[in-house]
């Protein structure tokens, strides 16, 4: 904790400090120094709030929360901004010493004050995006569905984020979407749970209204381990989930679901070998909170459901994410016939906004195929 802590401090100061050096001309020099410990304060603020709510200052939690993410938001695209008039800079630079252009630079106060207001204008829109959950839809049709079965509607959510900043009302959002679409199976792949789990516990009665034919199914997630694995696993089930921890489960629709911890947790089990213990003429289903694949199981599994990513959340952070998932969202027609798809999530982490990835239900639809004409 101590380590991420560090390197938390440090990129994130960094990225102030560079912010800083741009837009100080905007700062009259007598108040340059209250700027800096305002900045200073905004980035210990996301630990603070950590820290007020293990201590069980919630009220103060929320807000330390609610002003340190939603400026990690600004700072993140302010930081982009800087670092694309940086470049644009360094390019006049070069232009210019190595003909007779005269090409301009982006410093001084207008280029400075209008990248503010665009970034301003992206977090407003960020949140407006943010609020909106989209359902997406997946069709798949397979022959390893039981006789009789004409339709099976998986629903999956991901990534709510259950917390000091994802609170009841965000959930019957959520909710009210998954109940309209009607699912025979609900499925969650990881990180409901983002605060004190016994502190949610009441929450749980929200599940309750769901009662899919075919049950409910969880994995955890990593929040699920750093807000404490016990208390997490006690609020899934009391929401009416079945955990899969290394399990498999197979329904009379056709349709087996396999479930694995994600390795923040413990992962003693092997992947491929729970797999091939669960191989059947049944349509497999992996629910695996992380988006990665491990190459021996490919065609062990017709679908595999992810999450954690977010789709990136806020553009362009999603490169990054690329870096160490390379499938970042969507639909990814893998090898042997295996399937990956990776939901967005339907809640947020840190700033309460997206930007091109807005939250996400899926509705995953299979069905027999067509027969032939």
């Amino acid at each position: 904790m101590l380590k991420f802590i560090a390197i938390y401090l440090l990129i994130y100061g960094l990225m102030h400090a560079l912010f800083y050096v741009r837009i100080k001309v905007l700062i009259p020099p007598a108040i340059r120094g209250v700027f800096v410990c305002f900045l200073i304060l905004m980035i210990i603020m996301p630990i603070a709030s950590r820290v007020l709510e293990r201590n069980g200052y919630e009220l103060e939690a929320q807000l330390a929360g609610t002003f340190g993410y939603n400026w990690m938001g600004f700072a993140f695209l302010a930081f982009v901004g800087v670092v694309l008039m940086t470049l644009f800079d360094l390019a006049s630079w070069g232009i210019n010493s190595i003909s007779a252009a005269n090409f301009p630079t982006l410093s001084g106060k207008i280029p400075a004050g209008l990248m503010i207001l665009m970034v301003i204008g992206l977090c407003f829109y960020g949140t407006k995006e943010a609020a909106q959950i989209r359902v997406e839809h997946l069709s798949i049709e397979t022959d390893k569905l039981s006789d009789g079965i004409k339709s099976f509607k998986i629903v999956q959510i991901s990534d709510i984020h259950l917390g000091l900043m994802t609170q009841e009302d965000k959930l019957k959002e959520i909710l009210d979407t998954v109940k309209a679409l009607n699912p025979d199976m609900l499925v969650c792949t990881g990180d409901l749970v983002d605060g004190d789990p016994k502190k949610l516990f009441p929450l749980s009665r929200l599940f309750l209204d769901i009662v899919p034919r075919y049950g409910k199914y969880a994995i955890t997630g990593n929040h699920e381990y750093y807000m404490g694995l016990e208390g997490s696993l006690e609020f899934l089930k009391m929401s009416g989930f079945t955990v899969l921890r290394g399990d498999v489960r197979r329904t009379d629709a056709g349709v087996t679901i396999v479930g694995v911890d994600d390795p923040a947790v413990i992962y003693p089990q092997s992947e491929t070998a729970l797999l091939l213990s669960a191989k059947h003429r049944q349509f497999t289903l992996l629910l695996k909170h992380r988006p990665t694949v491990a190459n021996d199981s490919l065609g062990l599994f017709d679908l595999q459901l992810s999450g954690h990513t977010h789709g990136g959340q806020i553009f362009p952070f999603n490169f990054l994410v690329a870096i160490q998932y390379p499938m970042v969202r969507g639909l990814h027609q893998l090898a042997k016939g295996s399937r990956l798809y990776i939901n967005r999530g339907a809640g947020v982490w840190g700033p309460q906004m997206r930007i091109l990835a807005p939250p996400e239900v899926t509705l995953i639809h299979l069905t027999p195929p067509a027969p032939l004409p």
